[in-house]
C-alpha cells in the first residue's frame, strides 16, 4: 500500500509526545508499506534528522518554515495579526499555499492508495477534493484544549481570547473531521468526546489506536541513582498546557509538599522552556534543564514523577514512559485522561493542590507503598501496551478505510471554512 502521510514538522528530534507516538507507529507501518512523508521543516534542521526519517518513510518531501515564538512581543504581534482571522490561531499559522499545492501535485499523479493526516492542523492545506481514501489521525480533541484554557485562566482578557479560539476551533474541528473517511483517536475518552461534540459529523465512530511505550528502552534502573527526594516532570516546555502545569505545581502544590518534606526538589525536563518556565529555576530546589538527549537518567534519579496538568487532551505518553521506567506517578485526572489506569494501583490521581501534595508525600514517605505502585504500573504497560500492538491496530484501520461515495461526502470550500469557523 502506498501512503501519503502529512505532518507539520519533522519527527526528529523525538522531543514531543506527538512525535514519539507517530514515530513508533510509522516505523512499524513502514516495514510493510511505502510511505511518502510531506512536512514543514525548520531551515536549521540537521542533515542527520533528515536522514533519520528514512527509518519511517521511503520518501521525504519538505517545505521550509521557521517555528514561531511561543511568548514575548513577537508572539503577541503574530497573534494580533490573526485576531480577526476566521481560523483558530493554532491552525492559521500553518496555512500555506505552497503546502497545499504540493499536496495537490502529489495526489495528481495517482500513485497513492491512502492519505493520512497526522494531527488536525495539516488539514488546513488540503485541496477541495480528496481523490483517495483519507484518514485523520487525531492526538487530541483540539477544541477541548482551548475550552480548558478558558476555564482555568485567571485573567479576564486571556479567558476571553481563549473562548474566542475555542469557538473557532470547535467549528473548524467539526467541519474538518467530517471531510475524512475515517478518524482515529488515541483513547476511548477522545472517541466519545468527538461523538458528543460533533454528532452526525463523522463518517463512522472514531477508531481508537491505543497508546504504547518502548518497554525495553524505558526500563527500571538496576538501582536508584540517588536517595534524594526528587520529583520530576518531562515534556515540551513551550506547550501551553505543560507551562500551566509546572507553574501550578510550583505555585500551589510544591509549598504544601515541603511542609512535610522540606528537602524535596523539583526538576523540569524538556525542550524550549519559555521565559516564564526558565524563571522557575530561580526558586530554591527547582531545576529547569531545557532539552536533554535522554530523559532516562532523570527518571532514574527521581523519587516520583508528577503530572500536574489542568489542560490537555489525548493521552500522555510521558506517564507510560515513567511507569515503564519503574517510577510511581501522581497525576491530575486531566493528566491521565484516556489511559487505562486505576488510581491507587497503577498511579495516584489528585485534582486539587492539597490532595496532590498529600499523594506526593505518601509516595515519598511510604517506601513499600511506592514500590507496589511501581511494580503494578510496570506490569500494566509491559503486558498490554507495547508499540507493536498499537501499530497493528493502526495498520488495520488504514487498510480497512474506504472512500465514501461523492454523494455522501460533505461539500467543502475555503469560503465554507471561513463562514463556519468565524465565531
Amino acid at each position: 500500500m502506498r501512503i501519503l502521510w502529512l505532518n507539520t514538522n519533522l519527527l526528529l528530534p523525538l522531543d514531543k509526545g506527538g512525535k514519539l507516538r507517530t514515530w513508533h507507529l510509522m516505523r512499524h507501518l513502514a516495514r510493510s508499506h511505502e510511505i511518502t512523508c510531506l512536512s514543514f521543516e525548520d531551515p536549521d534542521a540537521s542533515d542527520e534528522h533528515r536522514r533519520g526519517m528514512a527509518e519511517v518513510c521511503s520518501r521525504l518531501v519538505t517545505l521550509p518554515r521557521r517555528e514561531r515564538p511561543k511568548e514575548g512581543m513577537r508572539f503577541y504581534a503574530a497573534a494580533a495579526r490573526h485576531l480577526f482571522d476566521s481560523l483558530p490561531y493554532a491552525v492559521a499559522q500553518y496555512r500555506s499555499t505552497a503546502y497545499r499545492r504540493t499536496v495537490e501535485a502529489e495526489l495528481a499523479n495517482g500513485s497513492y492508495d491512502r492519505l493520512v493526516c497526522d494531527f488536525l492542523v495539516p488539514a488546513v492545506n488540503l485541496p477541495q477534493e480528496l481523490p483517495i481514501a483519507s484518514v485523520l489521525f487525531t492526538h487530541n480533541v483540539e477544541a477541548e484544549i482551548w475550552r480548558r484554557h478558558a476555564e482555568t485562566s485567571t485573567s479576564w482578557l486571556r479567558a476571553s481570547l481563549y473562548r474566542q479560539q475555542w469557538k473557532r476551533m470547535l467549528r473548524f474541528e467539526g467541519r474538518t473531521l467530517a471531510r475524512f473517511d475515517r478518524v482515529l483517536a488515541v483513547s476511548d475518552v477522545d472517541r466519545d468526546t468527538f461523538q458528543r461534540l460533533y454528532p452526525g459529523k463523522l463518517a463512522a465512530p472514531a477508531v481508537v489506536i491505543p497508546t504504547g511505550v518502548d518497554t525495553t528502552y524505558f526500563a527500571p534502573a538496576p538501582e536508584r541513582a540517588s536517595t534524594a527526594r526528587r520529583l520530576v516532570f518531562t515534556g515540551s516546555m513551550d506547550w501551553l498546557p505543560n507551562v500551566d502545569g509546572v507553574l501550578y505545581f510550583c505555585r500551589d502544590i510544591l509549598p504544601l509538599v515541603r511542609q512535610s518534606c522540606p528537602d524535596v526538589t523539583f526538576t523540569i525536563v524538556g525542550r524550549a522552556p519559555t521565559h516564564t518556565v526558565r524563571k522557575l529555576a530561580e526558586e530554591e530546589g527547582v531545576e529547569v534543564t531545557g532539552r536533554v538527549d535522554d530523559v532516562r537518567p532523570y527518571l532514574a534519579d527521581a523519587a516520583a514523577y508528577v503530572v500536574p496538568l489542568r489542560i490537555g487532551g489525548g493521552t500522555r505518553l510521558k506517564i507510560f514512559e515513567a511507569m515503564a521506567a519503574g517510577r510511581a506517578v501522581v497525576s491530575t485526572s486531566v493528566g491521565a485522561e484516556g489511559l487505562p489506569t486505576e488510581s491507587g494501583r497503577h498511579l495516584l490521581l489528585a485534582d486539587n493542590p492539597g490532595a496532590f501534595a498529600q499523594a506526593v508525600v505518601r509516595l515519598l514517605s511510604d517506601t513499600a507503598f511506592r514500590q507496589t505502585i511501581e511494580r503494578d504500573a510496570r506490569a500494566l504497560v509491559t503486558t498490554h501496551y507495547d508499540w507493536r500492538q498499537a501499530a497493528t491496530h493502526l495498520e488495520q484501520a488504514i487498510v480497512d478505510t474506504r472512500r465514501r461515495p461523492a454523494t455522501v461526502r460533505p461539500a467543502f470550500s475555503w469560503a465554507s471554512i471561513k463562514r463556519i469557523t468565524h465565531p
